[in-house]
């Protein structure tokens, strides 16, 4: 039995561009079969995932699953040579402070809490308190006329603070000392008039502690007005126009919309201003008022024992500060509810936080291997 080949044509040639409304003919030349028409031959179908090798669900499942891979952290060799470095440098000072003998812990941890030094951390504590109170008040006042719309009240409160921001606090506080050599009695009365109110002898008024209130007072003044006149200017103006146009009287305005924002700009220098204060409370020596460092001179000038005291007066000024910058973190934090959309963990809340997350999965970690 014998075949017959039958030959197939491989490819149609490419029809030419028929007409408009005509209908191109692919039947190849020299052929009887029927005429097929180009849009009637169907289009391989697009293989499916399952048809390519190495895809499917079994490709899926393998790509997906991280079981078998190995977490590799992130190297930083730069941060820890230079926490080394640091370490060593931090262990240095610390070994140096425990074994030099010139220290002498024993005669400080003596005087530490000594009843004396007790006082005068104490009168340290109340010319603080009542100069920074004070000094807050007045140069808030001095911002308010600084910004003001007559002229009188922002030249008198730029002359303010231009005098008292160039003079020496130390000249200031001898000046308040020694003002009954300038005026032997102060007195208060109607002005151009004899009448009078009050009246004392200046050396009587003006005592230690008087002169050291009222030096530390304006001089705190002055730098406080800058500082709560640049809060206030922080503000954004559009705010404010935007209040007075819905009717807010000017009195809520300022406590409800314009200080609440000032307070985040006036916060951390008026803190540090506090800060300084409190080591500018040392100052008050040459009026031989009995705060710390006064007291700190008295017993070393006796003793002899000038670096044991002093590094007493400077452990109680180190906590002195921190715990102020305590309470500025929380203060900041709390006034800081305007500004972010999440209030900042507090250092126990980070504690806790790290402990929760960490301290499990270390053990779960250890665990996972394990059984691996």
């Amino acid at each position: 039995m014998s075949s017959t080949a039958t030959p197939v044509a491989q490819s149609a040639p490419e029809p030419a561009s028929p007409g408009a409304g005509t209908t191109p003919d692919t039947t190849p030349a020299g052929s009887s079969g029927p005429a097929v028409l180009e849009h009637d031959v169907p289009e391989p179908a697009a293989p499916t995932p399952a048809d390519q090798p190495g895809t499917g669900s079994t490709a899926r499942k393998a790509a997906t699953d991280y079981a078998d891979y190995r977490l590799v952290p992130a190297r930083h060799p730069w941060r820890w040579v230079g926490t080394a470095v640091v370490a060593f440098g931090v262990a240095g000072i610390a070994w140096s402070l425990a074994t030099n003998p010139r220290w002498e812990w024993g005669v400080v941890a003596q005087w530490f809490t000594a009843q004396s030094i007790v006082n005068g951390l104490l009168e340290t504590l109340k010319l603080t308190a009542i100069s920074g109170a004070l000094g807050f008040i007045l140069g808030f006042i001095l911002a308010l006329m600084r910004l003001s719309a007559s002229p009188l009240l922002v030249s008198v409160s730029w002359t303010f603070s231009w005098i008292f921001r160039s003079t020496p606090l130390l000249v200031q506080m001898l000046l308040w000392y020694n003002l009954g050599y300038l005026y032997e009695k102060i007195s208060l009365g109607l002005p151009f008039t004899d009448v009078r109110f009050f009246e004392a002898q200046t050396t009587t008024l003006i005592s230690q502690f008087a002169a050291a209130v009222l030096g530390l007072t304006l001089n705190q003044a002055a730098y406080s007005a800058e500082i709560i006149r640049g809060g206030i200017l922080s503000v954004d103006q559009g705010q404010l126009e935007a209040a007075a146009a819905l009717g807010i009287p000017a009195w809520r305005r300022s406590t409800r919309i314009v200080l609440p924002q000032a307070m985040r700009a006036i916060l951390p220098t008026a803190f540090n201003e506090v800060i300084g204060l409190v080591k500018g409370t040392s100052i008050v020596y040459v009026l031989a008022y009995s705060e710390l460092f006064y007291t700190v001179q008295v017993i070393y000038n006796r003793t002899q024992q000038v670096l044991p005291l002093l590094l007493v007066a400077t452990l109680w000024y180190i906590v002195i500060t921190s715990v102020l910058s305590v309470f500025q973190y929380y203060i900041e934090r709390h006034y800081s509810k305007g500004a972010v959309r999440t209030l900042p963990l507090t250092p126990l809340q980070k504690a806790r936080k790290f402990l929760a997350t960490h301290a499990p999965a270390t053990r779960e970690t250890t665990q996972e291997r394990g059984t691996r």
